[in-house]
């Protein structure tokens, strides 16, 4: 992917007014603006790639449901689905820069995301970053959409994909439990539980998973 030179920009427009976004940056204005008012935790919402890739996932599924609906054409539907599909496969992650902490219902969030898409999915297009008039965060990557579904829905989406890696990893150290208790059923040692204080046990007793 082609990045410009730090120090160029480019112009944005939003309700506020005119700014200059870094020519690099695959976020926009609207960014911009959180990073300016949301320094609070210190920690960007890159820092949860789940929440990220659910994101990527939530806005690929309203492109194609548009696009089914009629309400966007294939050619802006198919670049923000790959450019989704790149996030999702961890590419443009350390572009979602807001603040994990932020005012309003993660408003911020929700921006990020869609301006990211939108730059991303311009270039796709072969267009410049910032070719608003080709393809825009709001009117393209947001239609349909409200940062009070989309944001709860992404936050449930990365709980669970959180959890399933939770619940394998679990199931991988029950396992590993198990192979010791077996390894050391023949190895004695004293016990130190409430019950059996100082009775002999044997340590793959002590090793094995509850059931």
């Amino acid at each position: 992917m082609p990045h410009s030179d730090a120090t160029e920009t480019r112009p944005e427009h939003d309700l506020l007014g005119d700014r200059a976004v870094p020519s690099a940056a695959y976020w926009g204005v609207h960014t911009l603006r959180a990073l300016e008012n949301f320094q609070i935790s210190g920690q960007t919402v890159a820092t949860s790639p789940d929440l990220v890739n659910a994101l990527a996932a939530i806005k690929q599924a309203a492109a194609l449901a548009n696009r089914d609906l009629g309400l966007l054409d294939a050619e802006r539907a198919g670049a923000i689905v790959a450019a989704c599909e790149e996030i999702r496969g961890g590419a443009l992650h350390d572009q979602f820069v807001v603040d994990l902490i932020q005012g309003g219902a993660g408003t911020s969030t929700n921006m990020n995301a869609n301006e990211v898409i939108a730059n991303r999915a311009l270039e796709l297009l072969g267009e410049k970053r910032g070719a608003y008039g080709r393809l825009h965060p709001n009117e393209h990557v947001n239609m349909g959409q409200s940062t009070n579904d989309v944001y709860p829905t992404a936050l449930k989406i990365a709980a669970w994909w959180g959890i399933e890696r939770l619940a394998g990893a679990m199931a991988a150290l029950r396992g590993a439990f198990a192979a010791k208790a077996v390894e050391f059923a023949d190895v004695l040692k004293m016990g130190r539980t409430q019950l059996q204080d100082a009775v002999p046990m044997t340590l793959g007793r002590s090793s094995a998973p509850m059931p």
